[in-house]
């Protein structure tokens, strides 16, 4: 559905050129989930802003299937929820001028009773705990049906019980609706219950890609994934090892 080709990208900062991605190949198949990881600052949400338009490449092309724009959604690490809006028109936001007003109350009660959000339509962000406002911001992105789904560490802040559920719905939203998926994080366990496919980033390049081919539904105590997260954990360190020898 959409690939990346040799893409590079620069910023100029005081005087100087930084590169944020080199040479940076990525094919994103239609209705997959693939997870990109890395240390800070190799580049992650460089990537999500490029594929969502937010930016352009200095070099390079991202290629969509057929031409054609795709419908994006995207997922910051925040919920950045209005707070004066209630939840159903939060959510129903992102469709404002685009649909007629009826369509726009169906689908928002659509992905809020998907979203297990559906008794809480009326209620304002600050009445939400964390992790029913995380369910919020994704389905904002989600109302709009977009082909694209970029999320960058949406679970980052959530405790450990709360991250798990929302994985487990992510993914049980996903093969629904079936968008291809971008996700970000820095938690390897969740890169590795959550992709068909982990890109381990390094520098601005993708430096390791594990094929992840463990049915769903995920156990994280399975051996096949703790191979996996041990595989990248070497890939990790690996990288880690070289940028101190450089």
């Amino acid at each position: 559905m959409l690939e990346c080709r040799a893409i590079s990208k620069t910023y100029r900062i005081e005087g100087r050129e930084v590169a944020a991605l080199r040479d940076f190949d990525l094919h994103l198949p239609a209705g997959s989930l693939t997870v990109l990881v890395g240390p800070s600052g190799c580049g992650k949400t460089t990537a999500l802003r490029l594929l969502a338009g937010l930016e352009q490449p200095t070099a390079g092309a991202i290629v969509r299937s057929g031409g054609k724009p795709l419908g994006v959604g995207y997922v910051f690490q925040e919920p950045r929820l209005m707070p004066w809006l209630s939840v159903a028109r939060n959510v129903g936001f992102a469709l404002e001028g685009r649909a007629p007003k009826p369509d726009i109350t169906a689908r928002v009660a659509e992905i809020l009773d998907v979203m297990g959000l559906g008794d809480f339509a009326d209620a304002r962000p600050d009445q939400l705990s964390g992790g029913m406002a995380s369910r919020a911001g994704l389905a904002r992105a989600l109302v709009t049906r977009p082909e694209l789904l970029l999320l960058d560490e949406p679970f980052a802040a959530l405790d450990a019980m709360t991250r798990r559920r929302l994985q487990a719905e992510l993914v049980a939203v996903w093969q629904r609706l079936r968008p291809t998926i971008v996700f970000v994080t820095h938690d390897i366990e969740e890169a590795a219950l959550l992709a068909d496919s982990v890109c381990l980033m390094e520098r601005g390049v993708i430096a390791e890609r594990y094929a992840n081919r463990v049915p769903r539904p995920r156990d994280p105590t399975d051996l096949a994934i703790v191979e996996l997260r041990r595989a990248i954990i070497a890939g990790f360190e690996a990288g880690e090892s070289r940028k101190s020898n450089t």
